[in-house]
């Protein structure tokens, strides 16, 4: 059986999101693809090489999955905002990949310069700039009291990004910060919608 490029960057995700850069082996991904270290080689010349094509692929299946700022839509009304604010929480809880990245970026901030700047753009900025661009589009629907977009975007976002990291670290409590998530949503419509 041929293994493919794809399937050895999403072994490499994988492993590199359990042990980190350094306690990652090359044969620890061959290992878990069924193949010989010899087989990896013929794709990648080496473990750093490995390392930026994984990194590379990442951030195309998360750009291809959460898509760019420019395409968030704009809700009609709170209801919506609510539906859109706990489809892409459900989404980056649950979907593989992006939880490996998240685990991989925590991991390895830290170790390298380019790992700290994707952790910086995931945990803050994206998220920051997402919600900023919906605030200021409510405001104009008349949805939301007039006030800074980016000052609320923060005020609105660093919660559920340190509640989606607790449920990182703890996810058999996942319900209760679900509902947690769910009760910040609420109280933040109560205090910013207009009336």
């Amino acid at each position: 059986m041929k293994t493919t490029k794809e399937e050895i960057l999403n072994a490499a995700l994988t492993v590199f999101a359990q042990k980190g850069y350094e306690g990652a082996l090359l044969r620890d991904i061959s290992a878990s693809l069924g193949i010989t270290k010899p087989a990896l080689y013929k794709h990648f010349e080496s473990k750093e090489a490995l390392w930026n094509a994984m990194i590379d692929s990442a951030q195309r299946y998360y750009s291809e999955h959460i898509g760019l700022v420019s395409d968030i839509p704009i809700p009609d009304d709170w209801g919506e905002f609510r539906e859109l604010s706990l489809r892409q929480i459900n989404f980056t809880l649950h979907d593989k990949t992006v939880r490996c990245v998240r685990r991989l970026l925590m991991k390895e901030q830290f170790r390298d310069e380019r790992i700290g700047t994707l952790a910086t753009r995931h945990f803050v900025t994206d998220i920051e700039e997402r919600f900023t661009k919906v605030f200021a589009g409510m405001m104009e629907k008349g949805l939301v009291k007039s006030s800074d977009p980016a000052l609320l975007a923060f005020e609105y976002t660093a919660p559920v990004t340190v509640m989606i990291h607790y449920c990182d670290r703890e996810p058999d409590k996942e319900p209760e910060i679900i509902k947690k998530i769910e009760a910040h949503i609420r109280q933040f419509t109560v205090d910013h919608k207009t009336t």
